[in-house]
């Protein structure tokens, strides 16, 4: 089975999380892919992050109606920092017969030849990357490590959102009504 990881801290999950997932599917001839939030993610600080349980709450939610869809807690059972590198090896040990694609978007790209153990980390996975606006990767390690998928380029970010919610404004349209819902019930990040 060829399965796509789309990783990050989901804080909160969104449409372009979605509509990113669902382009590596189908560009890339994946199975399924699985949505994985991040425990502790390196490049974050932790403080400003909220609670783990809560972002793969809204995961499940946004994607509970797409069957090739799943929600994974394989880096919220780790303690510290979630290295994609520790997290792909453990998914390979389990899934043995899987064939993994790990997706990331434009913004990213730039920055994976410093992720951790990267030159490991390529051997081990296939990088989809997917573009976004204003990032357009032209580096030599992107050429050959990241197939690219196309797009709508939208500009939306889960920190968009969170300064709206904080404002008081809507995010109707920007995320799954169920997570709409599930952030406005638990009063997240509203102005504290």
């Amino acid at each position: 089975m060829k399965v796509g990881i789309l990783g990050g801290t989901f804080d909160p999950i969104h449409l372009v999380h979605l509509l990113s997932a669902e382009q590596a599917r189908e560009q890339m001839g994946l199975d399924e892919v699985w949505f994985m939030p991040a425990q502790i993610p390196p490049h974050k600080d932790e403080s400003g992050v909220s609670d783990a349980r809560k972002r793969l709450r809204m995961v499940e939610l946004a994607i509970q109606s797409i069957p090739y869809f799943r929600a994974v807690d394989f880096e919220l059972e780790r303690p510290g920092p979630s290295y994609t590198f520790d997290t792909i090896t453990l998914m390979r040990d389990r899934f043995p017969e899987h064939e993994f694609y790990f997706i990331i978007g434009g913004d990213m790209i730039d920055y994976l030849p410093h992720w951790h153990r990267i030159q490991e980390l390529v051997q081990c996975v296939q990088f989809v990357g997917v573009h976004r606006p204003g990032y357009c990767p032209d580096n030599e390690f992107a050429q050959k490590h990241v197939r690219m998928v196309e797009m709508p380029l939208i500009d939306l970010s889960s920190t968009f959102i969170r300064q709206r919610r904080r404002e008081g404004q809507s995010i109707r349209f920007m995320v799954s009504d169920k997570v709409r819902e599930y952030i406005e019930e638990n009063r997240l990040y509203e102005s504290r």
